[in-house]
């Protein structure tokens, strides 16, 4: 047996066959892999030994003792997902196949600054690994959403609009410093998009998940995989200007933005100014709710301005999964059918033909969940997992 076959890079990719969690016995892995049975058992304790295994039900046996399977062990190690937004977070303690354990919701204020509420984080994670029975040594990682744009390789936020000096935090090295975790962070909606799709959508291969709340924001799924762009941006529609001549002002600067026009913040700004006071999308779905023909009327126009921005995308990007979701999602059909309106009518029949543009199914759990996948995702990987197997 060659030194490269005990390595830890060779066993990290025998464990990738095992992390769909079907039960193996070491003769089935020896044949998908086409390893020698003696390389397939050495590999097979140094994963048992880190935890990453565990002994599963005995096989079927075709005569004599039935033969030992192998499986993923989930609960080798836990995840600390928090999804933070402006005046409040959710946080959770995930095992390594994203089902939650304990959770929490915290008000917390993001305008705050980093330092209190990563602390406020931090500690409140401290916690929830408690009741869960857990320590601080079983951490895999932290993985952290934040309502404002994220250069996703380094963590830290860029010109957040809406968190007063965040901008340019090293955030991983803050929470790593009090966790002593690997941490990784990411703007709210691409996390939402990637809870959303590995709970709901996992055998499509592309969907765009569309945030419309205070601002509007998408998270691109490509081929299974969060697609962020060189610099992380991709998805960043709001900031698109809207087919039709507009001449509304949007916090970035520019006029006709697509924020400015068909957010909840636009929507309920619209609405005073016709004599129904707003002030926020939680307003305007209230309104909605209750029977209000401007609310209900401005909804259904926001749904046709957006979808008249996602047509383009459906075009160019032709996913199988428009997914909608965000506080103004909230009062109902009127949204996504304005979607559905713009959408098929302006985008190509070839790119709609099996195109489902449906509400977000995970609620208030996409965050947490998308946050705790991606980093299981990343840890897991082959070229990750190897630290683990020398630890």
């Amino acid at each position: 047996m060659t030194r490269g076959e005990l390595s830890p890079a060779g066993t990290a990719a025998l464990f990738q066959f095992l992390r769909d969690g079907r039960p193996r016995t070491r003769a089935e892995l020896s044949a998908e892999t086409g390893l020698a049975r003696s390389t397939v058992a050495e590999r097979i304790d140094t994963l048992l030994s880190s935890g990453l295994l565990k002994f599963s039900d005995k096989a079927n046996s075709t005569g004599g003792r039935p033969p030992t399977t192998v499986a993923f062990n989930p609960a080798a190690r836990v995840v600390l997902a928090a999804d933070v937004g402006a005046t409040h977070a959710k946080l959770a303690v995930t095992d390594l196949a994203g089902d939650v354990l304990v959770e929490e919701d915290k008000v917390l204020d993001i305008a705050a600054g980093p330092e209190v509420v990563l602390r406020e984080v931090c500690d409140r994670g401290r916690a929830l690994l408690t009741q869960a029975g857990r320590g601080e040594c079983d951490l895999l990682g932290v993985g952290i959403g934040l309502p404002g744009p994220v250069e996703h390789l380094s963590g830290k936020p860029t010109n957040p609009p809406i968190m007063p000096g965040w901008d340019g935090f090293d955030v991983p090295a803050f929470v790593r410093a009090e966790l002593g975790a690997p941490t990784l962070v990411d703007n709210d909606v691409n996390i939402m998009a990637l809870g959303e799709y590995r709970a709901h959508w996992a055998e499509h291969e592309h969907m765009v998940f569309v945030k419309v709340a205070t601002g509007i924001g998408s998270g691109l799924i490509s081929y299974g995989r969060l697609h962020r762009g060189s610099q992380g941006a991709a998805g960043d529609m709001g900031h698109v200007r809207v087919p039709h001549d507009t001449d509304v002002r949007c916090r970035c600067g520019n006029v006709g933005c697509l924020e400015a026009v068909a957010s909840g913040a636009a929507i309920a700004a619209k609405l005073t100014e016709a004599g129904v006071p707003a002030t926020s999308s939680a307003d305007v779905v209230t309104l909605a709710r209750n029977g209000s023909v401007p609310a209900l009327q401005y909804i259904r126009q926001a749904g046709r301005d957006i979808g008249e921005v996602l047509a383009t995308a459906v075009s160019l990007f032709n996913p199988s999964v428009l997914a909608v979701g965000g506080a103004l999602s909230l009062a109902g059909e009127h949204l996504i059918a304005g979607v559905r309106e713009a959408v098929y009518q302006r985008s190509l029949p070839l790119a709609t033909q099996n195109l489902r543009i449906v509400p977000l199914r995970s609620g208030d759990e996409a965050g947490v969940s998308g946050a705790a996948f991606m980093v299981i995702d990343h840890a897991l990987a082959a070229g990750q997992v190897e630290s683990l197997l020398t630890q």
